[in-house]
């Protein structure tokens, strides 16, 4: 989830006490390429993992019959039975943050060896619990990380519910990369400026951020699939700045039409290799 600030009177636009402004609380989901499945705009004042069974649904119809091999992470808005149970049932492995209670804490003080306050260097170490909290039917597997820092006398403790059989790092270094979608959201609200949703009605600001994300994703599409290695790792700040946004001049004569574009960032070479990916592109 994400904030939209708004600073008008747009139809439920709330105070979020999380984000401490009036505000959009939008809900979006990606995939490892950074490519946004689907986007959902939910008023200010709903939680992080409110109505994820909207945004989540038809990504889910989408894939059911494509034999791949099905991931999902998500950070502790998420955590909720009846999330676990929906992804177990359609065949999807999952690595969701779990907020921390007085259960989880006592089971991992029991298990953990502490390696003493005198250490020049951050420690850590994994665990792997059995939990079933009340709400929940059956007994789950909870990954517990530990991670003293030098100087600290307590360790940074988190605590992820998963259903693959991976071991307890590989689950954490799976649910890390869960970060990478900040890093997309805020490439779509300083590139793309979807946080302008300034409509008064809903349904227009919901169309908005539809047409916004829409432009993200052509800028990544560009980004992955037709920019050179050279500067495939742009961001789509850079991509505006260096490759889209230039000095050009059109010439038209009786046999061609030609573009004399600036050869600032992107040298001519780049710009051809651009333009061949995107012709291969083309279907047939």
């Amino acid at each position: 989830s994400s904030e939209s600030p708004v600073y008008g009177n747009q139809e439920r636009a709330c105070y979020n006490g999380y984000f401490e402004s009036v505000c959009y609380h939008p809900l979006f989901c990606f995939n490892q390429y950074g490519d946004c499945e689907e986007a959902m705009l939910r008023a200010g004042d709903v939680s992080s993992g409110a109505d994820w069974c909207q945004l989540l649904m038809p990504i889910v119809k989408r894939y059911r019959d494509s034999g791949l091999i099905k991931y999902f992470r998500g950070d502790a808005g998420f955590a909720k039975p009846q999330l676990y149970r929906y992804l177990e049932t359609e065949g999807f492995r999952y690595a969701i943050r779990l907020p921390a209670n007085q259960v989880l804490q006592q089971k991992i003080t029991a298990l953990a060896d502490c390696p003493g306050y005198n250490y020049d260097r951050t420690v850590v170490r994994h665990y792997e619990l059995r939990y079933q909290a009340a709400s929940w039917r059956r007994l789950r597997r909870v990954v517990a990380q530990l991670k003293w820092h030098p100087g600290k006398l307590f360790a940074e403790v988190s605590f992820i519910i998963t259903n693959m059989s991976r071991s307890q790092q590989a689950v954490v270094e799976f649910y890390n990369k869960r970060g990478k979608p900040e890093q997309w959201i805020k490439e779509g609200k300083y590139a793309l400026n979807w946080r302008r949703l300034s409509s008064h009605r809903f349904p227009a600001n919901q169309v908005r951020l539809a047409l916004l994300v829409l432009a993200y994703n052509l800028g990544n599409f560009l980004r992955r699939l037709a920019l050179s290695a050279t500067i495939r790792h742009w961001s789509l700040r850079s991509i505006q700045t260096k490759l889209i946004k230039i000095g050009a001049r059109v010439v038209f004569n009786a046999r061609q039409i030609i573009f004399q574009l600036a050869e600032v960032a992107v040298p001519q070479q780049v710009f051809s290799q651009i333009l061949h990916r995107i012709w291969a592109l083309a279907p047939g």
